[in-house]
């Protein structure tokens, strides 16, 4: 039934957009945290439920997995994400998408490999500050509501200071506590969802996984 559900979310994202910046920001402060959305007074009593998974998710220091994302105008691109604690992600997006996106504890850069372009971002500046810290703090304003059910556990965020107009809604399973999907609404209502799988714990990495091109950045003013 859930998987049925979470089809369905997918369905209503493949109306989803091609990979912009300013969603890729919200959506990976996604994975920052747990998922809810409803009220404040149902958020406060379910809030220890958000920070218990927020505190499982944070205490993974290494993962890597493949990701299929679904965005608002119905595109539907593939790839495989890196993460290592505290600060550093990568997500490759396969082709024919262009994207990449490396954050290595002190910027985010968002590039286009076709285009040859990047942009740099302070990690301070994003969610994904939130997202990649070692101690993931879920106050009861961010949690909007926490829905536990059988076989799902949903939270939805919410936040302007942290995720401006956009809120987060995360979905875990409810033994493990691992992260299944997530999905981003911006301030027009459009969706954009990620769903992560083969998904590896405990992994050592490479500097160079999240090694930023600074000098071809500087050498092309990006």
């Amino acid at each position: 039934m859930k998987e049925n559900r979470m089809r369905e979310k997918q369905a209503a994202a493949a109306g989803s957009s091609c990979f912009n910046r300013r969603g890729f920001l919200g959506l990976s402060a996604a994975v920052a945290a747990t998922l809810a959305s409803g009220s404040p007074v149902f958020a406060q009593a379910n809030s220890s439920t958000a920070q218990k998974i927020a505190d499982h998710f944070a205490s993974v220091k290494t993962m890597m997995g493949e990701f299929v994302q679904f965005g608002p105008r119905g595109d539907q691109t593939a790839g495989k994400f890196y993460l290592e604690r505290p600060g550093k992600l990568r997500f490759n997006y396969e082709q024919p998408s262009p994207m990449r996106v490396i954050s290595d504890g002190r910027n985010v850069a968002i590039g286009n490999m076709k285009m040859k372009t990047w942009d740099v971002y302070p990690l301070s500046k994003t969610p994904l500050s939130l997202l990649l810290s070692d101690r993931i703090d879920l106050g009861h304003q961010m949690v909007r509501q926490v829905k536990e059910e059988q076989d799902l556990t949903t939270i939805v965020l919410g936040d302007k200071s942290i995720f401006g107009d956009q809120t987060i809604t995360l979905m875990f399973d409810p033994k493990t506590f691992e992260l299944r999907q997530w999905t981003v609404t911006d301030a027009q209502g459009k969706d954009t969802s990620v769903m992560i799988f083969n998904v590896q714990q405990g992994v050592n990495f490479d500097d160079k996984v999240f090694q930023v091109p600074y000098d071809e950045i500087n050498k092309r003013g990006g």
